[in-house]
């Protein structure tokens, strides 16, 4: 399913990123990779903020979209 209608406050399992090289690329330098543990904090009109390692991270509808996780 995509990020966005994740279930909050769980962790979810990347398991599939379905972008251009450059997209994955960019999730990669951001700790976004196939196989990463995160937790979806909020989740409105499609974009989300995520906890990621010890940060957060907002990412747009577009972008949420690409991203694949159980």
């Amino acid at each position: 399913m995509p990020i966005m209608l994740a279930p909050l406050n769980e962790e979810i399992t990347v398991i599939r990123i379905l972008a251009n090289e450059k997209i994955k690329k960019h999730l990669e330098s951001l700790g976004i990779l196939v196989n990463s543990k995160l937790v979806v904090l909020s989740s409105v009109n499609g974009g989300v903020v995520v906890a990621i390692k010890n940060g957060r991270l907002a990412l747009d509808h577009e972008i949420a979209s690409k991203i694949l996780v159980a």
